[in-house]
């Protein structure tokens, strides 16, 4: 691991994991015995990885006076330096640079960021001449230094997703806290609410105020289901799962029944057809199973023909308990059915209505819970959910 205190340019080289690879193939194909990459700046010069067969000393993060070499001439002119042989060079045989670092041959290719910003050098030297200049050595050079280049942006670029991620992810979390935690805190007033309304219906002997008072029972109903769905949703997704409590009963059906009855209140111009068997015996949660109905009833109530009934059939078939709630509606293709269990997924058949798109993924999970499934059909106008789970 590098030390905090490495720049972070030299970070950059340093996770490419094809660099010492470059390096080495640079120094067998030039002959040079000293080959790096640089981060230069105008003021600075810093080692960010080296191939060193000359014993040169550099290290990566180790620094060079930028006015002692000739990378501040490439910086300053975006042009590559090439030479062959100092002692046979007009331009370069009398100049400070290769007297103080003894080399006679020397390269030094530019190396930009993809937005066009200089990063540094690609350069190797070695007190022997070399022939450097040749048009497939330089064009390995360049090809060597864009390379370079372009896994500078690609690593930059994932990191930066991956930063997002993280900090999406993070924002997810809090979201998810924050919704359990308001949830939670709404159903204490919600009860209140309920409580309320039924004190007032049963004390109340005007049907204009029996009417107001239906309504807000039914809307505060309403609200408990979305709350419900929302804190169920929540945990699971914060990693606790859906709370089962798994009990032997043999009276499920009551509760079904209850649902059933609870929904033709609520929805009282709509004709709900229920055939519910009589004692299922069944090892599972009944509150879940009788959530599970609810949200299926309800997604019938809001997407079916509503000029059409719905039908509820339970019973033990063989060894599996069936539940099905079906209604009239147009048939939905394939791709739909895809997405109905997926959480926030809402069809566009009522815009403005449909809730969280919530209710479905809450059955799959408790559809799951019970080590059952839920499938859907859809033919002939006619839209089938049905949840099947073991009776012993």
């Amino acid at each position: 691991m590098m030390p905090d205190t490495v720049p972070q340019h030299v970070r950059e080289i340093q996770a490419i994991a094809a660099v010492p690879r470059v390096l080495e193939t640079v120094a067998t194909m030039t002959g040079l015995g000293f080959v790096c990459i640089a981060h230069v700046t105008d003021t600075t010069w810093t080692t960010c990885a080296v191939h060193d067969e000359l014993g040169f000393g550099l290290r990566a993060g180790d620094p060079l006076d930028v006015t002692t070499t000739l990378c501040e001439e490439v910086r300053a002119t975006r042009q590559p330096i090439v030479i062959d042989s100092v002692r046979d060079s007009d331009s370069y045989r009398d100049h400070h640079t290769p007297r103080l670092y003894g080399f006679q041959s020397y390269f030094s290719i530019p190396i930009f960021r993809p937005d066009g910003d200089y990063f540094g050098t690609l350069c190797g030297l070695d007190p022997e001449p070399a022939a450097l200049s040749e048009g497939a050595t330089m064009s390995a050079l360049t090809l060597f230094a864009e390379l370079i280049s372009r896994q500078l942006e690609t690593d930059r670029s994932l990191r930066d997703t991956r930063s997002d991620l993280l900090s999406e992810r993070e924002t997810a979390e809090l979201r998810e806290q924050f919704i359990a935690v308001l949830g939670h805190d709404l159903r204490t007033p919600l009860s209140a609410i309920l409580t309320g309304a039924e004190l007032l219906k049963r004390r109340s002997t005007d049907p204009a105020t029996d009417k107001i008072v239906e309504r807000v029972r039914s809307s505060a109903m309403r609200m408990a289901g979305l709350v419900d769905n929302v804190v169920d949703f929540t945990r699971g997704r914060m990693g606790s799962g859906l709370a089962l409590e798994l009990c032997q009963s043999a009276d499920v059906h009551l509760m079904l029944d209850q649902v059933v009855d609870e929904l033709r209140g609520v929805y009282p111009d709509r004709v709900i057809r229920s055939d519910i068997a009589r004692d299922i015996a069944l090892r599972s949660d009944p509150q879940r199973l009788a959530q599970l109905l609810s949200n299926l009833l309800k997604n019938a109530l809001l997407h079916g023909d509503s000029g059409e009934p719905i039908h509820v059939d339970a019973r033990v078939d063989g060894a599996s308990f069936v539940l099905a709630v079906s209604n009239a509606g147009p048939d939905l293709s394939q791709a739909v059915i895809d997405q109905l269990f997926k959480p926030y997924w809402r069809a566009t058949s009522r815009a403005g209505d449909e809730g969280l798109g919530l209710g479905l993924y809450i059955v799959d999970q408790i559809a799951r819970g019970h080590d059952g499934a839920i499938g859907v059909t859809s033919t002939d106008g006619r839209i089938t959910f049905t949840f099947s789970m073991p009776a012993a």
